[in-house]
């Protein structure tokens, strides 16, 4: 099976989506009702796209093609508010956030799609394990072979991805001591981590027949990499993001992303190599359990480094590259990371003061909606 061809993009585009929870507004546990928000939002007129994940509790939104982070804003924002008010006439609401705090896997229900029930078919438990909640963003690639240099030097700042995005301390009722616990159920899928080594898109569709030979994969979709290429938009997706708990820190983090993107178009600033990855694992570890506060080393230089200190770094290197209209969200961002602040941080400060995760749920609806 062959790949298809990389389609034509503006590059340094955006996309961005968002998986989310769905509430119920009597316990703040989970509840399945995507059906009935997407019978009610069939006909809505939105930039992007809203549409079913795998199972019932969840939902997924998009934009469309986005310039910057003032557009990204824009759509998002029309978009939650058709979300609202579908969910004030179900009276459920809505919440970011990668992980429910307290809900039970094996009550959710699988939505009715095929390649859902297909999914459950191949990995069983795991598939209701994954109502977990992520952030996508797509960049626009000039072509395939920018694609995949873009990948690669995109993969050493998966840390500061992870770290800046995790809302996702608590699972099942408890505290993880991890910043991103929702990562920790993506790894449990054996095509998930990190993509292949290759620079040039004839290596990679070499790679892909030999895949499909095997009969393990039938498409791109079923690769579970934190970060992939996406031929058919032209794209490099990153996927390793906590849903935020607000759509300004969605947008911000897409804003990062093509900041990162632009500074790499422009100056080339290293060349990727396998050897990035001997600290990979680690590096995203020490992301995922520690947020900000974890430790990052070097690839290159293999020297160590705070990791809030590695992302204030990164943002002053980059800030020429910064589009008008994402300036102020990129200020945003840094703000947080000089204070060491993300949504994992506020979601234990919000269960500290109300000791009820129900509540902190309620919380987190309200700061959606808002």
């Amino acid at each position: 099976m062959t790949l298809e061809a990389f389609q034509t993009s503006q590059a340094l585009t955006l996309g961005v989506e968002l998986e989310l929870q769905l509430v119920n507004t009597n316990h703040y546990d989970l509840t399945p009702y995507a059906p009935d928000m997407l019978a009610l939002l069939k006909n809505a007129q939105v930039p992007g796209s809203i549409v079913p994940e795998v199972t019932t509790s969840m939902i997924e939104i998009s934009t469309g093609i986005c310039t910057d982070a003032q557009d990204a804003y824009q759509q998002l924002t029309v978009t939650r508010d058709a979300l609202v008010k579908a969910a004030d006439k179900l009276n459920i609401a809505l919440a970011g956030g990668g992980t429910h705090p307290f809900q039970q896997w094996h009550q959710q229900r699988i939505y009715n799609k095929p390649r859902f029930k297909e999914i459950t078919a191949l990995y069983g438990y795991l598939t209701k394990q994954f109502t977990i909640f992520g952030q996508h963003v797509h960049v626009g690639c000039p072509g395939a072979d920018a694609a995949l240099m873009m990948l690669h030097r995109l993969s050493r700042y998966i840390p500061h991805f992870i770290a800046l995005s995790a809302s996702s301390p608590f699972v099942q009722g408890q505290d993880t001591a991890f910043d991103s616990a929702r990562l920790n159920s993506v790894f449990a899928f054996p095509l998930s981590g990190r993509a292949p080594f290759a620079l040039h898109w004839e290596d990679f569709e070499r790679y892909y027949e030999k895949m499909t030979a095997t009969g393990v994969i039938h498409s791109m979709k079923d690769f579970y990499w934190d970060i992939r290429p996406k031929p058919e938009f032209g794209t490099v997706e990153v996927r390793v993001f906590d849903t935020p708990l607000s759509i300004e820190r969605a947008v911000a983090l897409a804003a990062y992303v093509q900041a990162l993107g632009a500074w790499f178009l422009a100056e080339e600033p290293f060349e990727p190599s396998e050897d990035d990855y001997l600290v990979y694992t680690y590096n995203r570890f020490q992301a995922c359990r520690f947020g900000l506060e974890g430790a990052y080393v070097d690839p290159a230089s293999s020297e160590s480094f705070g990791l809030r200190e590695h992302i204030l770094l990164t943002l002053q290197r980059i800030q020429s590259y910064v589009p008008d209209n994402s300036k102020e969200a990129l200020l945003q961002l840094r703000k947080t990371v000089n204070e060491g602040v993300n949504d994992a941080s506020r979601l234990r400060e919000a269960y500290a003061q109300a000791q009820q995760l129900p509540e902190v749920v309620r919380q987190s609806t309200l700061r959606f909606r808002y």
